[in-house]
C-alpha cells in the first residue's frame, strides 16, 4: 500500500514505461492471439490495461481521461497505445493533486472499503499481472518480448551474457 504520493508517482512512472514497452511490441495482427477461443485475446488484454485506470480511479472520485471500461477494443496497436498514454498520464496528473493523507481515505472498491493507497497498489499490481499474461501470448504470436524487470531471453546478449538454461 502506498503511503506517500511521491512513492506512487515514482512507481507509476516505472510501471507505465514497462507497460508501454510491452504494448509497443505488439502488432495489429497479434491482437487476435489467444490461448483458446474462450480466453481473452492479446488485444483485449492490452485494451483492458488502457481502460482500467479510468474505471478504478473513478471509484476514488478521480476523473481520468481515456476510454470507457466497456468500450470495444480497437483493431490497431496505435490506438491502444494512445489510449493507454492518455489514461496513465491522467492518473499521474490526478494523483499529484492528492496529499499523503488522502491515501488513507477509504472508497468503495468492488463491494469493499479500500484506502486509496491500496487502490493505487492494486492498479500497479494489476498492470504487472496482465503484462505477464501478455508476454506469454506474445511468444505464442511469434513476437519479441521486451524485458521489463530484467532482460528477456533475446536481450541477454546485449549484456554480453548467455540466457539462463531452460
Amino acid at each position: 500500500m502506498f503511503r506517500r504520493v511521491a512513492d506512487f508517482q515514482k512507481a507509476w512512472e516505472q510501471e507505465k514505461s514497462s507497460t508501454l514497452k510491452v504494448l509497443r511490441a505488439l502488432t495489429d495482427a497479434s491482437l487476435a492471439q489467444s490461448v483458446t477461443k474462450d480466453d481473452r485475446t492479446l488485444g483485449r488484454l492490452a485494451w483492458h490495461l488502457a481502460t482500467t485506470p479510468g474505471e478504478m480511479m473513478e471509484r476514488t472520485g478521480l476523473k481520468v481521461a481515456g476510454p470507457s471500461h466497456d468500450s470495444p477494443p480497437p483493431a490497431s496497436v496505435g490506438a491502444i497505445v494512445a489510449a493507454y498514454e492518455t489514461a496513465s498520464k491522467a492518473v499521474a496528473d490526478g494523483v499529484s493533486g492528492w496529499t499523503d493523507a488522502a491515501l488513507e481515505v477509504e472508497d468503495d472498491m468492488y463491494g469493499e472499503k479500500w484506502p486509496r493507497g491500496l487502490t493505487l497498489q492494486a492498479l500497479v499490481s494489476h498492470q504487472a499481472h496482465h503484462r505477464g499474461q501478455m508476454t506469454v501470448l506474445m511468444r505464442q504470436a511469434g513476437l519479441k518480448v521486451p524485458g521489463v524487470y530484467g532482460p528477456a531471453r533475446e536481450e541477454w546478449t546485449t549484456y554480453r551474457m548467455q540466457p539462463p538454461a531452460v
